[in-house]
């Protein structure tokens, strides 16, 4: 799993740091780091929670895109 680059700029253009959007889905900054970082995969319910307050879709976030990663 590699970084996660399309949510850490979902959030950037949601003017959030990493604080703002673990307080807002209810986990650590730590844990929002690790996602972006690739070191944590995140259940689905806190994929959902953070497309919920990032107002994006679970494949704009978190769905590898097949055609781009060949």
């Amino acid at each position: 799993m590699g970084k996660n680059l399309k949510l850490k700029s979902s959030r950037a253009a949601k003017d959030m740091s990493q604080k703002d959007l673990a307080e807002a889905t209810g986990v650590t900054r730590q844990t929002i780091n690790a996602i972006e970082n690739g070191d944590y995969n995140p259940s689905v319910n806190l994929c959902i929670a953070i497309c919920r307050v990032l107002g994006k879709t679970l494949d704009q976030i978190f769905w590898e895109d097949d055609e781009n990663a060949k």
